[in-house]
């Protein structure tokens, strides 16, 4: 949990405040869309995680090989 100190302090009012400020930046129409795009880069970024650990667990010989 030590690296979330940064939203400990964050209590009920300002998530709403924070929310609002997006809300008007955005606007309810683009919010969807935003999100549906941070949701697309989060699963490219777990699936080059997951790729990066598929070839350390290869390991240095398998690339010889081919």
């Amino acid at each position: 949990m030590n690296h979330l100190l940064f939203l400990g302090n964050l209590g009920a009012g300002e998530v709403l405040v924070i929310a609002f400020i997006v809300l008007l930046l955005f606007g309810g129409r683009k919010i969807p869309e935003l999100m549906k795009g941070i949701g697309k880069g989060v699963r490219s970024f777990k699936e080059g995680m997951n790729d990066i650990e598929k070839e350390i667990e290869k390991g240095p010989d398998s690339d010889s090989k081919k």
